[in-house]
This record gives C-alpha cells, sequence and structure tokens, in this order.
C-alpha cells in the first residue's frame, strides 16, 4: 500500500528526527499548558468492512451498483453536505462514521427505497436515508464483529443543511466515495481501535463529541 501523502500546508515545518527535547522528555503526568492534542490514525483496516457493507446494502436496497473512488485522507474537520447521516460506536471499535450527499442524491435514493418519486426531502425520504445509513452501519459491525472487533452502534443522527463544521478532534478521517446512478455518497469513517471494551451501549457522539457550528 502506497504511504499517506504529506497533508501539512505549503511552507509548515517538519517535526525534528533525533534526540528529543525537554518539551518531548516531559512525562506523560505533566502535560504542559497549550500542547498539542495527540494525533489518533485511522486504522485502514477498518474500512473495508463499512464500504462492503455499503455496496451489498444500496445493492439490496435500491438496485443500484456502485463505483467505489479514490481513497483519501482528511485530517481538518467536517464540512457539511446537503444531507449527513452520522453514528458513532463504542467496544473494539470507537469513532464516528459520516455519509454525506447532496439533496438530490438522499431523494433518489429515498425514492428507490420507498418505490415512489419523491419530490422534496420530506420526513419519509429522511427517514429512509437515516435508515440507510443505520443499515449499512449495523452491516459493518457485524463483520467487524466476525473479524473479533465487536462494537455497539448508536441511533442514527441525520443533519440537513449544508455548511456545518464538524470536528473529530483527534481523529483523522478516511474518505471513501461511492458513486451511482443516484449520484455520490462519501463515507467517511473517523475511528480508531476502542478501548471501551466493557461499553455496551453508544452514546451520540462518542468518543469523538462532534461539534456542531453554523448551519
Amino acid at each position: 500500500m502506497r504511504p499517506w501523502p504529506d497533508h501539512r500546508p505549503p511552507g509548515a515545518a517538519r517535526e525534528p528526527v533525533g534526540r528529543p527535547g525537554p518539551e518531548r522528555r516531559a512525562s506523560a503526568g505533566q502535560r504542559r499548558p497549550g500542547r498539542r492534542r495527540e494525533e489518533r490514525p485511522v486504522n485502514v483496516k477498518f474500512l473495508n468492512p463499512f464500504v462492503e457493507a455499503a455496496y451489498e446494502v444500496l445493492r439490496a436496497e435500491t438496485g443500484v451498483a456502485v463505483a467505489r473512488g479514490d481513497l483519501a485522507l482528511d485530517k481538518h474537520p467536517y464540512v457539511t453536505d446537503d444531507v449527513t447521516v452520522i453514528l458513532s460506536l463504542v467496544g473494539r471499535v470507537e469513532g464516528t462514521v459520516f455519509y454525506s450527499m447532496s439533496r438530490e442524491t438522499a431523494m433518489a435514493l429515498a425514492s428507490l427505497m420507498l418505490g415512489e418519486r419523491l419530490r422534496e426531502l420530506d420526513g419519509l425520504a429522511q427517514s429512509g436515508v437515516a435508515e440507510l445509513g443505520n443499515v449499512i452501519t449495523g452491516r459493518a459491525t457485524v463483520k467487524l464483529a466476525d473479524a473479533g472487533y465487536a462494537s455497539t452502534i448508536s441511533p442514527p443522527t441525520l443533519l440537513v443543511g449544508r455548511g456545518a463544521t464538524i470536528s473529530t478532534l483527534d481523529f483523522h478521517r478516511l474518505v471513501v466515495p461511492l458513486d451511482s446512478d443516484c449520484g455520490r455518497v462519501l463515507i467517511q469513517l473517523a475511528v480508531r481501535e476502542g478501548a471501551n471494551r466493557g461499553q455496551t451501549m453508544a452514546a451520540l457522539p462518542v468518543p469523538a463529541r462532534p461539534a456542531l457550528a453554523g448551519s
């Protein structure tokens, strides 16, 4: 697998390699004010269950064929598309998954699911899109459990409106576009191997606590 590209802004200094300075030698219990939060990379092995589940669920629920686009790593806060389904996971895998799409894509998918042409993103259409994200995530967690990573998901939350900023804090996001005749759906995965192995209920959001700002 090719290494991830360097996402530092142009001109940003590289972290020096060699003997650590006093700041880096400080113990974990001596956290200094203003010290940057430790970044937590996303494990790519957790991505395939979500992509496979999306293929299976979209074909079963809508009948459309899906093509996968190029994988990207995003370290910046997520700015919402027209429609975003948000779910959290706890257990052996923890974090947040987003399914984002345009209003037109959401209505096209909901129309196929419900068997009728929808002309607006009303409550029925929103419920259908939220359930689509819920079913995809549920099937992905079954695949994760089969691989030894049992996790629990929260109920879905649907955010309608472009331009809200959602921070996953120290969790980077793996972003995969899925294209079909209905349009593009972006799977945005901000998860890691979890420490909350005894937790059986997922609260939204856990553990990234996405903060919503703007509308």
